[in-house]
C-alpha cells in the first residue's frame, strides 16, 4: 500500500476513506488533494453528488443565454465553506481563467466565476467537475489520520476523476492499489 510518511507531499493524490470513517463527513469518499504542505492540506471530494446540477448553478448565478442544458451533478467537495464553488478540470491550452491554479498531472482548480460563464456557453474545459465546499486539514492533521489508518493514498488518475461515473470512483481508485473496499473491516489492526 502507498501510505506515505510525514515528509511526503500528497498534492495530486487520492485519499480513499477507510471504513473506520463510516458515519463521518468523509464516509465512503475519495478526495483529490489539491495542496499539501507544512501548514496542512486542502482537497475536493470527487464522489458525493448533491441534489443540484450545473443548470441549477447557472440559474442561481443568473447566467443568461445558456448554450446547452448541463445536468452534470454538483458535488459536495467537503465540509469547509460549503457555499463556495470549486471547478476541478483538465488544463485547457486555449483558455485561461482568473482564479486558476495548476495542481498536478494537467489538473487545475479554478475558483472564479468566469469559468462557469464559459461552461454555460460551451467554452469551458472539456473535462471538469464542480463542487461546493472543500476538505481541509491543519498542520500535521492529515499525516496523523493516515498514521491511524483512516485513509489510503495513491497517485490520482485523471480518468477516474473525469471519465469514471461518480458512483464508481472510490472502487476504481482502490483498485489501483489492488484493494476491494467492501472486503476491509472497519476495525483497524496494527502489527
Amino acid at each position: 500500500m502507498n501510505n506515505e510518511t510525514n515528509s511526503s507531499n500528497l498534492t495530486g493524490h487520492f485519499l480513499i476513506a477507510m471504513p473506520s470513517l463510516n458515519g463521518s463527513a468523509f464516509s465512503h469518499t475519495i478526495t483529490y488533494i489539491c495542496e499539501h504542505n507544512e501548514q496542512g492540506a486542502m482537497g475536493i471530494v470527487i464522489n458525493h453528488p448533491l441534489k443540484l446540477n450545473l443548470d441549477d448553478v447557472f440559474a442561481h448565478l443568473q447566467i443568461d443565454d445558456i448554450s446547452a442544458s448541463r445536468s452534470d451533478a454538483i458535488l459536495a467537495g467537503g465540509p469547509v465553506q460549503t457555499e463556495r464553488g470549486f471547478v476541478l478540470h483538465e488544463h485547457s491550452d486555449n483558455k485561461q481563467w482568473q482564479g486558476t491554479q495548476t495542481i498536478a498531472n494537467n489538473i487545475c482548480l479554478t475558483t472564479s466565476q468566469d469559468i462557469l460563464n464559459d461552461m454555460a456557453h460551451n467554452q469551458g474545459p472539456e473535462h471538469s467537475l464542480v463542487a461546493l465546499g472543500y476538505a481541509g486539514w491543519g498542520a500535521g492533521q492529515l499525516e496523523a489520520e493516515i498514521a491511524q489508518n483512516a485513509w489510503l493514498t495513491t497517485p490520482a488518475d485523471n480518468d477516474i476523476i473525469f471519465r469514471t461515473p461518480i458512483e464508481k470512483r472510490a472502487k476504481a481508485a482502490a483498485a489501483k492499489l489492488g484493494i476491494d473496499l467492501s472486503l476491509i473491516s472497519p476495525q483497524a489492526g496494527h502489527a
